[in-house]
């Protein structure tokens, strides 16, 4: 469809903050018996009862972790919950309040704060979370999102890095690295634009993989998976910074090494033959990729049969003695030290 683009902007300044506050948010729903006062005073009100709370916070900055010259700013409001929601996840809890907080340059209209804010409701429409509260101010290098997620659990249900065991089977949900192929195809579609505006990429046979970079699902079907199975993880962390970063942490925080098994990472078809396109090792790809937001997670051996054959669920390795280190055991069954080399904010460009 054609856009008009000479639609009239609503400035910011003529809402002022708590009228702007007031317009995005008239129209989110509260779920959760725990939302004891949302939106509306100098602080929100939660109540869990008997339940621990769990609470993880993540920064997004245009120009660091997203490019608005082909990031949908809707799909930037659903990428931003998710990026949230995967940790509370990967504490093998569940979501339940978020909030939201922005800073934007007078660049942006009410209309763009508006297609924002349409979807961090569709996010948290579909994974029942409320927002209850958050801040907007002004900035002068464009856009700033910071949002912080709360969810609750069980004292004896919450998972951490820490409590993985030698001789644990490490297991990965989906398939990795899809994120990272599609930021590749979008940078490469971006240099074309540059050269030739009047250029109209067909990413159809990228969907797949462009999705998973612009609209990623942070797995909360996993934790329930688990439940339902009745599958306890001694250890989990959820893949932002790439498989091999991951699988370090929980080493470091368990005391442990592994062995992971390259013929065993899960590759979808797409991120292969992508990989082939642009000359990049597949592997190396799904090890140091990042922005997957699947969950890694270690079980006991005597749980496999409870999982095997999963379609959800692979089994990539397993841990163990922390002297014996931490290796990726080649096709070819050679042992390679395993290094970290996912996403750094502060590396230099």
């Amino acid at each position: 469809m054609l856009e008009e683009k000479n639609q009239e902007k609503t400035s910011l300044e003529s809402l002022g903050e708590f009228g702007l506050i007031d317009h995005l948010t008239k129209d989110f729903p509260i779920n959760h018996e725990s939302t004891i006062k949302g939106i509306g005073d100098d602080a929100a009100v939660l109540d869990f009862k008997d339940k621990k709370t769990i609470v993880s916070t993540d920064l997004l900055v245009e120009g660091v972790h997203f490019d608005l010259s082909y990031m949908p700013l809707k799909h930037l409001g659903y990428k931003a919950v998710m990026v949230n929601l995967s940790d509370i996840y990967a504490m093998n809890a569940k979501a339940t309040q978020i909030t939201v907080s922005i800073a934007v340059s007078n660049r942006f209209p009410l209309e763009a704060l508006e297609e924002l804010y349409e979807g961090i409701a569709l996010a948290a429409k579909a994974h029942k979370v409320d927002l209850v509260g958050g801040d907007t101010t002004s900035s002068r290098t464009g856009m700033l999102i910071s949002i912080t997620a709360i969810g609750e659990a069980k004292s004896e249900e919450i998972v951490y890095r820490s409590g993985a065991k030698p001789n644990d089977l490490l297991v990965v949900s989906g398939d990795l690295g899809g994120a990272y192929m599609g930021f590749q195809v979008l940078e490469r579609e971006k240099e074309v634009f540059k050269v030739n505006p009047n250029s109209q990429p067909d990413l159809e046979p990228y969907s797949y993989i462009v999705e998973r970079q612009l609209k990623p699902e942070a797995r909360q079907d996993i934790v329930a998976l688990l439940k339902s199975l009745d599958v306890h993880p001694t250890s989990m962390i959820d893949i932002s910074d790439g498989l091999s970063s991951e699988i370090l942490h929980l080493c470091k925080n368990s005391n442990v090494g592994c062995n992971l098994y390259e013929d065993k990472i899960p590759l979808d078809p797409t991120v292969i033959s992508s990989c082939e396109e642009f000359k990049l090792d597949s592997t190396l790809v799904a090890l140091s990729g990042g922005e997957d937001y699947e969950l890694l997670f270690t079980i006991d051996q005597k749980e496999f049969p409870k999982i095997k054959g999963n379609p959800n669920l692979t089994v990539v390795g397993h841990t163990t003695d922390m002297n014996e280190g931490a290796f990726l055991i080649s096709r070819n069954n050679s042992k390679i030290p395993l290094t970290a080399q996912g996403w750094n904010s502060f590396a230099k460009a």
